[in-house]
């Protein structure tokens, strides 16, 4: 039979004394221990409601979940759990090693800033070149600045109510002192993972991600009031499976500013399988109900795209397998002096486009220090696109400026079926330059032709494109302008009887096969001509 372990009564008031935990500092919770005095759930897990969190929709926990996240970090790294409560709270700031996980019933709402107010704006003496939601981070909900191996995961939801979405007193601009304006905020961080959660009013972006590399964007469900996702001069990003309605603004979009000070390209960029649209009034498509924006509701723009911010460029981006409903078309823009290439869009599926189906403009807006000359956008490859419901005013336009044209675009088997109506007027319209404006499809006003407007582009080719109109059409099908190499081959159109298919202007290079109704022909340079 063993003996009994004698311990001296004073070396067992030592251990005792150095086992108890600290007392709380001033201005934080308490936290709530679990059995045996251990504020950790146990393997790693930070139970927010241990921290002093109360979840009640009332209570402003945010001191207690940036306490749980402070524990975890200083235990090398943990997982801060938010159990099935509505948590009200200002600025979370998360650290490396730490994930967020909102458990089924969980919502993470922003509250209003009379009551939280948010972690001010940073200074950035760059902020002339973009925006103020573009040029800040810890304005937000939730923010990161310099981490790595992060996440924000699980069933549970973010609700952004208390955010500002930048539109104050009836028009855009930055928002009052204290106020938060995103829900997520990540700059110059390193593998991020978001999974799972739903958004809901996300503010000015349901996600802003700038400097971010090695990020993971899956199975979300945002339902928002501005952007959905903007990703910023990030690299080695996966955006899947994951549903964005955005009537007031962008559902995915790709950013390149200069918020960082510097020009650095989005690279290595994969869009997969998700659902964007602008059409359904806020919420909505969270709770299923999916209730259609009556007009004047919103801009319905919901769209994927590329720009504006564009002073660092887009390379080796890859979107497929989408779906568009009720919301803008594909954008590609570079009008900050960027660099667009290697570019491959396959699968798309566009219902009812209020704008042009495909929009590639370069333009000279020059945003950034010293007015950077135009930028560049080649090897675009776009494929097995189908489109239904397409606007009367916009076909598609690919569109340079003079002596800077859109170059090596490819696109195929499309098939497009707009609404039609255009008239002889509509034909007869000059398309204005606009070198420095905002790019928009609508910049040009209403196109004179109902299946694309290329202007200043070299080596494009349209392969297998179908393009009909529900109503009869007035208007070429294709209107060229300072083209340089336009080959159609197997491209049909519904024409009318007193209007051409093509009008060309400035045109060297210009072939056609297989095409119905005009044949097969080559044009070694066209001054002007209709046929």
């Amino acid at each position: 039979m063993r003996s009994a372990l004698l311990i001296p009564f004073s070396l067992f008031t030592a251990l005792v004394l150095a086992a108890a935990p600290l007392p709380p500092q001033a201005g934080t919770p308490a936290p709530r221990h679990g059995p045996g005095g251990d504020p950790v759930a146990g393997g790693g897990i930070f139970d927010v409601r241990s921290f002093g969190a109360v979840g009640d929709g009332k209570t402003v926990d945010g001191a207690a979940i940036n306490l749980a996240i402070e524990s975890a970090a200083g235990a090398g790294g943990g997982t801060v759990r938010f159990p099935a409560g509505r948590y009200l709270s200002g600025s979370i700031r998360l650290r490396s090693n730490v994930g967020l996980y909102l458990s089924h019933g969980a919502i993470l709402e922003a509250a209003l800033p009379s009551a939280a107010p948010y972690d001010p704006p940073e200074p950035n003496e760059w902020f002339p070149y973009q925006d103020f939601g573009h040029s800040h981070w810890h304005n937000s909900l939730i923010w990161g600045e310099e981490i790595q191996n992060v996440s924000i995961t699980g069933p549970g939801r973010i609700d952004g109510r208390g955010l500002s979405r930048g539109f104050e007193n009836g028009k855009y601009g930055d928002p009052p002192p204290g106020t938060g304006n995103k829900a997520i905020a990540l700059k110059n961080c390193h593998n991020v993972t978001l999974r799972d959660f739903a958004v809901l009013h996300g503010g000015h972006f349901a996600i802003l991600a700038t400097g971010v590399d090695n990020l993971t964007i899956d199975n979300l469900l945002i339902d928002t009031n501005r952007d959905g996702m903007d990703i910023d001069c990030c690299r080695n990003v996966r955006v899947t499976g994951c549903s964005v309605n955005s009537p007031w603004d962008d559902a995915i979009c790709l950013k390149s500013s200069y918020g960082l000070g510097r020009a650095r390209a989005t690279e290595n960029v994969t869009v997969a399988n998700c659902y964007v649209t602008g059409g359904y009034v806020e919420g909505t498509l969270l709770d299923g109900t999916e209730q259609s924006a009556p007009s004047g509701y919103a801009g319905f723009t919901g769209r994927i795209k590329f720009g504006t911010e564009s002073n660092g460029g887009f390379k080796n981006i890859v979107v497929t397998n989408c779906v568009f409903e009720n919301c803008g078309g594909l954008a590609i823009e570079s009008v900050d002096g960027g660099v667009i290439e290697d570019v491959a869009i396959d699968n798309i599926t566009m219902r009812n486009v209020v704008n042009s189906p495909i929009f590639i403009r370069l333009g000279k807006r020059a945003r950034g220090p010293d007015s950077p000359p135009a930028g560049v956008i080649r090897r675009i490859a776009i494929s097995n696109v189908v489109v239904s419901g397409a606007h009367r005013r916009l076909g598609s336009i690919i569109s340079g400026i003079p002596g800077r044209p859109v170059e090596q675009v490819s696109i195929r088997s499309m098939r497009v079926l707009s609404e039609g109506g255009g008239t002889a007027l509509d034909a007869a319209l000059r398309v204005p330059e606009k070198e420095a404006d905002y790019p928009e499809p609508d910049m040009f006003g209403t196109i004179p032709s109902f299946g694309f407007f290329i202007r200043h582009a070299s080596d494009v080719e349209l392969t297998d494109v179908d393009i009909r109109t529900e109503n009869p059409d007035l208007r070429p099908a294709f209107v060229l302008e300072d083209v340089a190499g336009a080959e159609f081959v197997h491209v049909r159109w519904s024409r009318s009887p007193s209007a051409p298919s093509f009008s060309l202007d400035s045109v060297t290079g210009f072939t056609t096969r297989l095409c119905t109704p005009a044949g097969d022909m080559h044009m070694d340079r066209v001054d002007k001509r209709q046929f």
